[in-house]
């Protein structure tokens, strides 16, 4: 898996308390943008975070490349719906060498593995057959697992960010889409320390949110936002 930030909004702590110091300003935004204090943005980030007044947080946003995964987890990324995508097309693209994700649990096994490749192999084949024959990719593709190796772009704001971390951070989360969360939170946490400072498994912050289902070792708690 190759994780990457692709872009972010310049300054996106700024920004985002730039917008939310706008609606009792007598001043513009761009005014704000340049004249707010370093204690006045985290003041502000302070207020709007801990009262859940979080619209705000959509004011920024973050890009995100991520290769080397399997449809089966692009599947669940896709699934939270206030992002934008685009992704590797079977449509368009086709597959000359075959190149699947395999869970490290079935790579632990050796029959499992065995098993596990053996599958995959002959879907690709199948395919390959498939396209040698004449038959388009579009409809070849229905032959090809969800383990088939795929490329993504996501683009989030900060608000859909934090909650994909507390949903795909958390150890209950499979482990491909949790590995990929993690990754993403790691490279957006420097650009904006205070906001993600807490970011992360709901246990980070309080009770788990599993019920029954909690894994029962939680996360050391995150710092108190001061």
């Amino acid at each position: 898996m190759d994780v990457r930030l692709l872009y972010h909004t310049p300054d996106p702590e700024r920004a985002i308390a730039a917008a939310a110091r706008l609606c009792y300003a007598p001043v513009g935004a761009a005014e704000l943008m340049e004249t707010m204090s370093e204690d006045a943005v985290r003041k502000v980030l302070r207020t709007v975070i801990t009262s859940g007044h979080t619209s705000t947080l959509e004011h920024a946003s973050y890009t995100f490349a991520i290769d080397g995964v399997s449809r089966a987890m692009t599947h669940q990324l896709v699934r939270h719906r206030l992002a934008s995508y685009n992704q590797q097309s079977q449509r368009y693209v086709s597959y000359d060498d075959p190149s699947f994700i395999m869970p490290p649990e079935v790579d632990a096994d050796p029959e499992a593995r065995q098993l596990f490749l053996q599958a995959c192999g002959d879907a690709f084949l199948a395919y390959r057959s498939l396209i040698d024959a004449g038959v388009k990719a579009e409809d070849a593709r229905y032959l090809l697992p969800n383990a088939t190796e795929t490329k993504i772009v996501v683009t989030m704001n900060v608000r859909e960010l934090l909650h994909f971390f507390e949903l795909r951070c958390c150890k209950r989360a499979q482990w491909e889409i949790r590995e990929a969360a993690l990754e993403m939170l790691a490279l957006a946490e420097p650009s904006a320390p205070y906001v993600f400072m807490d970011a992360g498994a709901a246990c980070r912050r309080g009770p788990c949110n599993e019920g029954k289902m909690t894994c029962g070792d939680p996360y050391p708690k995150a710092p108190r936002r001061e």
